[in-house]
């Protein structure tokens, strides 16, 4: 996709990420994200065109904030990349996939101490 395509500036953040399914939740992380959309490396095999349901979680120490702040996305699958071949020294370690989605609506999820 070519930068003029994009529809704002991304941010390189590696953010915990929670994915909702009917299988059940998987966890994740972002690489990057803008005002529209994010990228996610994750165990998973979502089809381009799927509807996604995942949490972003803010860290409490980057916002300043007396806890951690979720935000509550819904979305669609708009791109995915196989997850890269694992190098010789690290071949146990878990291959993430990565997709591309676009966000429809948000929402913050406020929480209070000593929930999870």
């Amino acid at each position: 996709m070519s930068e003029e395509a994009r529809t704002g500036k991304r941010f390189p953040l590696e953010l915990p990420i929670k994915i909702h399914s009917k299988e059940g939740d998987d966890a994740g992380t972002t690489a990057d994200m803008s005002s529209a959309g994010v990228y996610i490396m994750a165990d998973l095999d979502l089809s381009v065109g799927s509807p996604i349901e995942f949490d972003i979680t803010l860290p409490a120490k980057v916002l300043g904030t007396p806890t951690d702040v979720e935000v509550r996305c819904s979305g669609r699958v708009v791109r995915k990349e196989a997850a890269a071949a694992a190098s010789a020294n690290s071949s146990r370690a878990k291959k993430k996939n990565g997709v591309a989605c676009v966000i429809d609506q948000y929402k913050f999820i406020r929480k209070t101490k000593g929930s999870k």
